[in-house]
């Protein structure tokens, strides 16, 4: 049956289709007959029991400069909706941890993917550290003497802000750099919590992984590979999408976090790792599946919306 689904996103105007995962699941969506209702965060109220939100009818389209039409303006109240997909970009912000609570008020009956409460506990580099036996040497510091002592130990390191995303502000630190002390004051300075440290790992060289799960099944993969001469292999940041197959490794970290992620009703996932090790688990508005399928891979966005379709059929 048809579902009435409100997507809570960044200004539709302002996305690359070519590659954003929630154009695609839009897509997807509306090819099942879906009713879509648009609107962005900052136009979420909650009146009294109802969380409102103001906004328009979607269609979308796969065509560069023409891939959107709105109409019908008017306010929903998200409870009497069946769907709502929570997909703003980080970052994971008080702005962003209040959307989560607001949500919150009106999950399961409304299905909200993924589901507030968890995304609230698992932001990316947090809920990774669940996991520290499968992750390279990490330290949440910050302290200086920290990580001076972490750069004794491990030589080469990584140092990147512990909410931001798409590869901002991640740097690494050579064993004979003397911006150490300097960088640790400008991260003190910019961010008011910790950030994190780790060993560098020489195998991003080869790339970074993205793996994606849905409701914890692997559903695909892509590698990002970074410019000569660059550190970071995000795709935001110059990165280059090759096809990928899943090693042994991968698999077994794949395993490890199947249950995990089912219980927390995290539908849409996607891992990074790095040679043999887990860095991160995207759970906040995770991307590639249109990758994915540009290599001849699942598509992502038909498995995302069996699930959905499936969970609201037995809650019925």
């Amino acid at each position: 049956m048809p579902l009435r689904i409100a997507v809570q996103m960044d200004p539709i105007d302002r996305i690359d289709i070519k590659g954003d995962s929630t154009f695609a699941i839009l897509l997807e969506a509306q090819k099942r007959g879906h009713d879509i209702f648009y609107y962005t965060p900052a136009d979420l109220s909650l009146h009294g029991d109802k969380l409102l939100a103001r906004g328009q009818s979607l269609n979308v389209e796969d065509k560069h400069g023409a891939h959107f039409a709105l109409s019908n303006a008017r306010v929903e109240n998200l409870g009497d909706l069946d769907v709502v997909l929570l997909r703003q970009d980080p970052p994971f912000d008080m702005a962003y941890i209040t959307t989560t609570h607001l949500l919150e008020r009106i999950h399961p009956k409304t299905l909200v993917v993924n589901d507030p409460a968890h995304v609230r506990n698992a932001p990316e580099k947090l809920f990774v550290l669940d996991f520290l036996d499968l992750m390279p040497p990490t330290l949440v510091t910050r302290s200086l003497a920290d990580v001076q002592a972490f750069r004794k130990e491990y030589k080469d390191i990584i140092i990147k802000p512990l909410y931001g995303n798409g590869g901002a502000a991640v740097f690494r630190i050579k064993p004979d750099d003397g911006n150490l002390a300097s960088l640790v004051e400008l991260f003190q300075t910019v961010f008011r919590e910790p950030f994190m440290v780790q060993e560098f790992r020489p195998e991003v060289k080869d790339g970074d992984k993205r793996i994606i799960l849905v409701d914890g099944e692997v559903a695909g993969a892509l590698n990002r590979v970074p410019q000569a001469g660059e550190t970071r292999s995000n795709l935001h940041v110059g990165g280059t999408a090759v096809a990928a197959k899943l090693t042994k490794r991968d698999e077994e970290i794949c395993a490890r976090l199947k249950p995990e992620l089912k219980k927390r009703g995290l539908i849409f996932t996607g891992i990074d790792v790095i040679g043999p090790y887990l860095t991160e688990i995207n759970v906040t508005s995770p991307t590639g599946i249109r990758q994915v399928k540009a290599f001849g891979g699942n598509d992502i966005a038909a498995m995302i919306w069996d699930v959905i379709e499936k969970k609201k059929a037995h809650a019925a």
